[in-house]
This record gives structure tokens, sequence and C-alpha cells, in this order.
């Protein structure tokens, strides 16, 4: 009974090149990236190639991987990211290893019938290795050649999907679960991501801007794809008028022993306050910021306001050009009702503007915080609010516009 045990030991010898710094990111009790990879070697050459190019890379403190550009196929500009290995003669199967970026549904969500013909069609054309998800929300097919891609292109839009963002255009737009799973959603995620990734086909799939943008959807303002962070464009579910209490709900908190005053201790603006007298939870409402601190906290007790819409914020993104940015608000309310009209607009006048004045790889906060939000502002058309203000000003002087001089 030994034998195959030997022969099956030399198959995975073969399967794998040796690696032993990639080895150490299998130890600990945390899934490993380089475990998968070798199950994937076991049956594709360029998952083998991979590790060995990978460990390459740990070896010499380097990277191994160059950019090729916009690969597309027939129609689409975007999705399709070049991948080429500086390394062929020594790994010919990465010698080419492109990265189709699919469009995601709205909330991420899959039956298993799905999710196995995209994996079939991915083990058929690619290297099996996938990404669940990309930082802009995409489907990840990692690793196929340029003569595949058409074909597995035509497999998957007849399976039904299609193909995401990429280059210097439109990124696929996402959006947390929203209203399918979250009882705090203000606003419908699920259908303000499908509605607007159908609106703006022409700007997913045909890179025409100086870079990037993105779009992406939360429910509320705990934000949970990180719009603040990542997008250029956030809209955030959030009410205009008052936070919902259960005055009874906070009574039983209180029975039970829980803190209701360290919670408006760590208001941010202190708007929230406990009367231990009176047993009662006082909301300053105009000084609340919708942080959802204390929500979060006393979820039986505190709901969001009835009057629900969304926050507009820009600029939000990594390192590029400039610094890392958060995203700042650009409008304090918006309604948010199909067809969305007013955001597609607000979209096309920051497009336009954007793509006559920002230089080649200027994201769009990069371009407001260089020629300033005043300017900004004027180009779009909106009026300045206070919630607009990104942080206290240096500068003791403000200057008109002439116009605006009598």
């Amino acid at each position: 009974m030994a034998e195959p045990q030997e022969e099956k030991t030399q198959e995975q010898a073969q399967a794998s090149p040796a690696t032993p710094l990639l080895d150490e990111l299998e130890k600990g009790p945390w899934p490993s990236f380089v475990k998968e990879i070798k199950k994937a070697a076991e049956k594709k050459p360029a998952a083998k190639d991979h590790l060995g190019l990978l460990e390459l890379s740990y070896h010499e403190k380097i990277g191994h991987w160059k950019h090729g550009g916009i690969v597309g196929v027939r129609g689409y500009g975007g999705g399709v990211i070049g991948r080429y290995s500086d390394r062929p003669e020594m790994f010919p199967n990465v010698k080419e290893f492109h990265t189709m970026r699919i469009n995601q549904p709205s909330g991420w969500f899959y039956n298993t019938k799905t999710l196995r013909e995209l994996c079939d069609t991915w083990e058929k054309y690619g290297s099996g290795l996938t990404n669940f998800h990309g930082s802009t929300g995409d489907i990840i097919l990692l690793g196929t050649t340029t003569e595949n891609l058409q074909p597995c292109f035509n497999e998957l839009s007849e399976k039904g999907f299609d193909l995401g963002g990429s280059g210097s255009d439109l990124r696929t737009p996402s959006a947390c679960l929203g209203p399918a799973r979250c009882e705090y959603a203000c606003l419908d995620t699920l259908d303000i991501c499908h509605n607007l990734t159908l609106e703006f086909q022409d700007e997913l799939h045909r890179p025409m801007w100086p870079y990037k943008f993105k779009i992406k959807v939360a429910g509320c303002p705990n934000d949970c794809v990180a719009s603040v962070a990542r997008a250029d464009f956030s809209i955030i579910g959030t009410w205009k008028d008052a936070l919902r209490i259960d005055q009874e709900a906070v009574q039983e908190y209180v029975r039970q022993g829980f803190d209701v005053a360290a919670v408006c201790a760590r208001c941010p603006t202190g708007a929230l306050t406990w009367d231990a007298k009176a047993g009662e939870l006082k909301l300053e409402a105009e000084d609340c910021v919708r942080c959802m601190h204390c929500i979060n906290k006393m979820p039986k007790a505190l709901r969001p306001g009835k009057e629900k819409g969304a926050t507009i914020l820009i600029g939000g993104k990594a390192t590029i050009v400039k610094s890392a940015f958060l995203s700042w608000v650009l409008v304090p309310f918006m309604g948010m009702t199909p067809p969305y009209t007013e955001v597609k607009e607000l979209l096309r006048k920051i497009w336009e503007w954007w793509d006559e004045n920002a230089k080649v790889r200027e994201r769009v906060g990069e371009l407001i915080y260089r020629v300033g939000m005043r300017t900004f502002l004027k180009e779009i058309g909106l009026e300045p609010v206070p919630q607009m203000v990104r942080q206290p000003r240096a500068n003791p002087y403000y200057f008109w516009w002439p116009e605006e001089v009598k």
C-alpha cells in the first residue's frame, strides 16, 4: 500500500516547484492563498508557473509582473487587464497572465448553480485562480492567454455575465447588500447600483477619461463598502429628520445593566444625552451627524429617521498622484427614487468638468484639491453649504468672483 502513496507524492512534487519562502505563508491558523494555488497547480501549468514566479519574487524582493496595458475583447476597451511575466524563459506558462474583471451582481448575491458555471468556464479558459472579490467589487479571474480572452468572454456572456471596468473608465459600481439583509438600509442599494450600471455602459466599457472613477453605494452611514476611503463618488444612505427613540426600549436596556451614559459620552457632537433622573434619552436633532454609533449599540431602542435619502460624497481614493484621500460631503441630502435622475445628472456634470481639466492619471479628488473646491462647485453649479467644509480654513482672506462684486 506504500507504493501508491509514494507515487502521489512524486506527482505532487512535479506539480509544485520548491517554494520554501511561500511555504511559510501556509503556517498558522488562517487560510492560505499559497495552499489554494498549490491545489490549482496540480491541474494547471499556469498555476504551477505562477507559484515559481511568486517564489522568485519573494527571494529577489522584486515583482516580476509587467503591465501590458489594455488587452480587450471585441467592442470592449475595458474589463481585461494585460499582465505579462518578465521571466518568460523561466516560466513559459505565465508568459501571458491576463486578468478579467467580471461585473458582479448587486450585493454579491449568487446561487450555487451560477458559481459552478462561472468556475467551469474559468477552468476551461484560464488558470483556475480567482479572487472573490476585487477591491472594486468585481469577480477577478486571474490568469489567461490572449487567445483565450474572446472565447472566455463569449461563454460568460451567454451565461449572463458582463465585463466590469478597468483602465481609465468608470469602474464597476458596487453596493452593500442593503435592504436585502440589513434593517438599517436607508435606500435600495441593490436597485441603485444595478440602475447606474445599466445607465453608464458606455463609460464602463470604453475608456475615455484621464483616469479611473469609482462609484460605491452604502445603505447607511456604517458604510460597509468602505466608500469613504475607496470611491470617487459615494452614495451613502441617511435620513433627513430626527433619529427615532423608543424610550421604553431604552429603559429595558437600563434594567439589564447596559451603560446608556457611556454611549452618550461617545456621541461625537454631544447630540445625545442621558437624563438619569427622568430616565430619558434626549436628542438635539440639529446636532446629530448620523454616525450610527448609538444605533449600533442600542439597536432595539434607536432607529434611523423616516425621511430617507442619501448623502453624496466626492474624492475618496488610495495613494496615487497625491496621498490617500477620504471623501468629503458634496450634497448633504438627496432624495433617491427611481430612475435617480438627479444623481445621474450630477455625475455627468462632474465627469465633463473632470475630463476637461484633469491631468493624465489625476483622480477627481486630486483635481479638486489642486484647483480648489470653490472652483469645482462653481463649474458644476452647486451652491456651497456648511456641510461641504472638509477642514477649518487656514487662509483668512476670501476673494469674490468678479461677477459677484456690485
